[in-house]
């Protein structure tokens, strides 16, 4: 749904074009996003800071919490300088990156908040003020590269790409952070990787077959150029035509050359 919303706005909106398979793609992102709602897993029970901040303490998070601090300076502070204003992927992977703290401190203050209408103390609980700053710092980040992206790049190509890169790195963060694909059947599993494929296939129609004048009229027409190949020539045996042109042409004598 956000990335057929955000394509379709951006091509009414703002005025960029959105042809044919632009619009396949939208769907098949759709239709991935669907099946990926489907089959996805449920999440792991935490109900207190205490348990929350006991997962976050896990040396596998605390390991993956470190490559992507490590990833996000080195974008941030060597690639992007030299790279983020041609390279989309730039600005969009430090959004991404950056939006796996912001996904984890929403989960904790969403158990801060129902803590705090039970009458729990989370006021007093450090975890609630060191989740605060994590979440105001990542999406102050997210805003200002992503916005930088749509000054450069087409928004029809920013926020599908951003989609797939974000999700990508959520869905990795929940596997880490909580566990959550542990009690999911071979099925389940199945089918949001295929539905993560889908999506993946659309964002390609989107990005690649974006600049091509390709929609219902003139497909008949597209798909006939496409199919008129250039005529080639034997590579042993060449023909080749040598006109005089000092003769006249109703005159001139041919002369042809075989090469074996």
């Amino acid at each position: 749904f956000f990335v057929l919303c955000s394509a379709i706005l951006s091509s009414y909106l703002l005025g960029e074009r959105l042809n044919l398979l632009g619009k396949l793609g939208c769907m098949l992102s759709l239709v991935g996003s669907t099946v990926m709602v489907i089959h996805a897993p449920e999440d792991e029970e935490v109900t207190t800071l205490d348990e929350m901040s006991s997962k976050l303490k896990e040396p596998g998070f605390l390991a993956y919490a470190a490559i992507l601090l490590v990833v996000c300076f080195l974008l941030i502070f060597y690639l992007a300088p030299r790279y983020g204003q041609s390279n989309i992927l730039i600005y969009l992977t430090i959004c991404s990156v950056i939006g796996a703290f912001s996904v984890s401190s929403v989960k904790g203050l969403g158990i801060a908040i129902k803590g705090f209408f039970a009458g729990q103390p989370v006021l007093q609980h450090p975890l609630t003020w060191i989740l605060v700053i994590t979440l105001v710092a990542s999406i102050t980040t997210q805003i200002n590269y992503l916005n930088k992206s749509l000054d450069i790049f087409n928004t029809s190509l920013v926020f599908p790409i951003y989609y797939v890169v974000f999700t990508t790195i959520v869905i990795t963060t929940s596997i880490i952070l909580f566990k959550e694909w542990v009690t999911m059947t071979v099925v389940d599993i199945i089918g949001t990787v295929c539905g993560f494929l889908t999506i993946i296939l659309g964002v390609f129609l989107l990005h690649a077959f974006k600049d091509m004048d390709v929609s219902l009229g003139n497909l008949p027409q597209v798909l006939q150029s496409g199919q008129e190949a250039p005529v080639t020539r034997d590579d042993k045996n060449i023909l080749i035509e040598v006109d005089n042109s000092s003769i006249a042409p109703e005159d001139k004598p041919k002369v042809f050359m075989i090469y074996t």
